[in-house]
């Protein structure tokens, strides 16, 4: 298994090679209509990671595993799902739910699940405000389940520590096709750092956890 730490160290060495010029966010857009349901590295070939963190009972930190592509199988974190969307969502979306691969589901630990879009922030992004848009509706959210949408940033040169959370809470997500927003102002510190767009889940004892998604877009306002 990998870890976080070897992911990025790889990923710094070919930062590197990469002209400064080249170092910047990008916008992207994906309603998963031309992605291959059945094809289980769809996912992970449109550029979505996972990363699982696990936390006792009690709150405390376990451990955590990842980063990875993201799988398209049902088992844990995400899927291509069909027959879930409404007239602006056509016949595929992504659903988000735990890691019931986890064992640790069966010994109370409670398995947040990570899915996300990472980005490079350049020195030619500072002071451009950047916008995740998307549409959502609660799914099979059971118990303590909790589920989110985010913009968050991670200094690689610090541990990868968060620098900035920016949440939509997704747990009393109406059960209609929503759109909704989160927006984030590039500072000067940010420059250097990973910026991810995604969607989360925490779950407990293998209880429902998911949540739908369509229509993603990221842009500079």
């Amino acid at each position: 298994m990998r870890n976080r730490a070897n992911v990025f160290l790889a990923a710094a060495f070919i930062i590197c090679m990469i002209p400064a010029a080249a170092l910047a966010l990008s916008p992207y857009s994906e309603d998963f209509e031309g992605l291959n349901q059945s094809d289980t590295g769809a996912l992970g070939a449109a550029g979505w990671l996972v990363f699982g963190n696990v936390f006792g009972s009690d709150g405390a930190y376990w451990y955590g595993y990842g980063v990875f592509p993201a799988p398209n199988d049902g088992g844990g974190f995400c899927q291509i799902a069909l027959g879930e969307g409404g007239a602006g969502q056509g016949a595929q979306v992504m659903v988000v739910f735990s890691d019931y691969n986890n064992a640790d589901h069966g010994n109370g630990a409670t398995i947040e699940a990570l899915v996300f879009q990472e980005h490079l922030i350049g020195p030619g992004d500072v002071g451009e405000t950047w916008i995740f848009e998307f549409d959502a509706k609660r799914g099979n959210l059971e118990g303590a389940t909790t589920a989110a949408a985010f913009i968050k940033t991670l200094d690689p040169n610090n541990g990868y520590a968060q620098t900035n959370y920016f949440p939509i809470d997704m747990t009393t997500a109406s059960t209609s096709w929503t759109g909704y927003a989160i927006a984030i102002t590039i500072t000067p510190d940010l420059d250097g750092q990973l910026l991810q767009t995604g969607f989360s889940s925490r779950a407990t004892n293998y209880e429902g956890s998911g949540v739908f998604y369509d229509n993603l877009e990221f842009y500079n306002n």
